[in-house]
Formats: C-alpha cells, sequence, structure tokens
C-alpha cells in the first residue's frame, strides 16, 4: 500500500498466518464484535499447500461451505476474507484459473457460492502481469447480497502491452475492465457477457472463462465457386503466357517449354 501512495497512518499491519487466523481482533467470536468491512482486497499466495487440523471443518469461516484441499488453499484464503465482509460490501480477490473449474471439495465450495449468489464477476487477465509468475489470473468479485441472477463474465486476456521481461496494463486496459465492470452490459463481443445462472448450472458450475466468452476469431468463409473461377481464370493465364514465351523461342530457334 506504501507502494500506492497510502501513507501508514492509514492502515495497520499484522503479522501472522491468515489461514489459522492469528489475531486476537480476527478471531473474536461474538458477531457482534466481529470486524466487518466494507471492501476486502486479497492477492494470496497460489495454491499454497496448507496443513489442517481435525478442528478446521468446524471453522465459523469454512464451516457453511467446506474445506479447501490441503494441495491448494486458494478457496480457503478467500473464504477468510469473505468472512469479514460487510453485507453490501464487496470482495476482490486474485486467484489462478483453476479455481473457476477444478473439481472435487473446491467445485462443492464454488457451487455453494453461485448457489447463495455471492460471484458477482470473473474477469480473466493476461499472462505475464506478476512479478512472482507469468501464469495468466482471474480477479473474482464476490458480494453477500447480490441483486442480479447472473455473472459477469470479463475476458480481458488481450488487454495489455507487451513489455521485455514483463507485460501490464495501461490506464485504457483498467479503465476499458473496470467500465464494463460498473456498466454490467449483457454482452460485449470477444470481451465481455453477463450469463444466467440456468446456464451455469447447465455447465455443472464450470466458470472457465472461455467456456461463456471466447477471444477466437471466427475462420473467414471460404466461398468454393468463387475460388473454381479464380483458379480457372490463373491457369488460362498461364497457359497464354507458356504459348506467347514458346512463341519467342521458336522464333530464336530455341528449345520450347513442354
Amino acid at each position: 500500500m506504501l507502494l500506492h501512495g497510502v501513507k501508514d497512518t492509514e492502515f495497520e499491519i499484522y503479522h501472522g498466518d491468515t489461514l489459522t487466523n492469528d489475531g486476537d481482533t480476527l478471531r473474536e467470536t461474538n458477531p457482534v464484535k466481529k470486524p466487518v468491512f466494507d471492501a476486502i482486497v486479497a492477492n494470496p499466495p497460489f495454491s499454497y499447500r496448507w496443513d489442517r487440523s481435525d478442528s478446521t471443518a468446524d471453522d465459523v469461516r469454512f464451516k457453511n461451505h467446506g474445506l479447501a484441499p490441503k494441495s491448494a488453499a486458494d478457496f480457503a484464503f478467500l473464504l477468510h476474507g469473505f468472512h469479514y465482509l460487510k453485507d453490501e460490501g464487496v470482495m476482490a480477490i486474485i486467484l489462478p484459473h483453476g479455481v473457476l473449474f477444478r473439481g472435487g471439495a473446491e467445485a462443492k465450495i464454488r457451487q455453494k457460492l453461485l448457489d447463495d449468489g455471492h460471484i458477482d464477476t470473473v474477469i480473466g487477465l493476461a499472462p505475464n502481469l506478476f512479478y512472482s509468475t507469468g501464469i495468466p489470473v482471474c480477479i473474482l468479485v464476490l458480494k453477500k447480497c447480490k441483486k442480479p441472477d447472473d455473472v459477469l463474465f470479463i475476458n480481458a486476456s488481450e488487454q495489455f502491452e507487451k513489455g521485455k521481461r514483463q507485460n501490464r496494463l495501461t490506464q485504457d486496459h483498467i479503465d476499458k475492465i473496470v467500465n464494463t465492470y460498473r456498466d454490467r452490459p449483457e454482452k460485449i463481443d470477444r470481451f465481455a457477457r453477463r450469463v444466467s445462472m440456468d446456464e451455469i448450472k447447465t455447465n455443472d458450475y464450470n466458470l472457465n472463462i472461455s467456456r461463456y466468452v471466447s477471444t477466437a476469431q471466427a475462420e473467414v468463409e471460404i466461398d468454393l465457386e468463387a475460388t473454381h473461377k479464380e483458379l480457372v481464370a490463373i491457369e488460362k493465364e498461364i497457359r497464354e503466357a507458356k504459348d506467347r514465351h514458346n512463341k519467342f523461342l521458336k522464333e530464336l530457334g530455341l528449345n520450347t517449354l513442354p
């Protein structure tokens, strides 16, 4: 936050383990005293391997959704932040694309979040935007009281400026993504689409972005009849050119082309 111009007097930093929920303030069991926030932003380590104790399943943060697998704590970080979100708040978390389609325990958590109407927007970003990894990532935007019965998908995988070692988002790219999120359009070709929950359920709660918003360019349809006429005309030109060439060769007393 210091790098982004936020003064150190405007925030507090605590050292501890997010997943074990270190800190007396966050471990408050009284709902009245529990800290809640208008906005939560998170960039946790991707697919972090975590140690779950026998009592973790009863943790108030996880018990309504289930536990993330030991091999990937992505949803554990998400549920931790979501637990402290105000009813009218907004949460944005950066995660690997695997959370959008992986099965097992993660599929159950994803389905619960979707059925409860908590996943508001899925944003796919270009690869190689971060210093720590070159993989493409996604941003999940969550709300506790989401109104529309759909999910907005934004495929921003082509929104980047290529650099020597790392790609970057320009202000124009950021504005396009943010404005699309705010306006929530029905559809923008090859960039965004609002997808109904019925369609998502039909796809077994798979949130793979390219399934709903593809950036693939449609192949140009070939007119076979026009192509045939063009080839016939080219062959005619070749024959006429060869005949003229052979005429010159005969005049010079040279062998003609077959």
